[in-house]
């Protein structure tokens, strides 16, 4: 897309589709990117319709997304935004032992048989 008017002419072909919530044209990329409920074969079918632009499916790299990473250089500069590498998983947070729930628990407020001692 070079002008003005290529803009417009593929933003209101697609527009005009049903199910069409948003569209947003991206002219230095010459990216269209379609938000709603639409057939991405029609869509890319009235685009080329319109005449001057070559129309064609935007690659798509899935990523692999990792829980919790808490490494050192797990996410990549150069990636998207929210891509993380696939490392290996931090150790899970220790669970508190038995014993030490029932210590808390012997001085509770909201137990009646709190305070055993006396």
């Amino acid at each position: 897309m070079d002008c003005d008017g290529c803009e417009r002419r593929v933003r209101n072909a697609v527009t005009s589709l049903k199910g069409v919530k948003s569209v947003e044209v991206n002219r230095k990329q010459s990216r269209v990117i379609v938000s709603g409920y639409v057939d991405p074969n029609k869509v890319l079918k009235r685009i080329k319709s319109t005449g001057k632009v070559r129309a064609q499916f935007w690659p798509y790299v899935e990523q692999q997304l990792v829980y919790y990473p808490y490494a050192y250089g797990a996410y990549d500069k150069r990636a998207p935004s929210g891509f993380v590498r696939n490392v290996v998983q931090a150790a899970p947070m220790a669970s508190s032992n038995h014993q030490e729930e029932l210590l808390v628990s012997l001085f509770n407020d909201d137990n009646v048989n709190a305070c055993s001692i006396m």
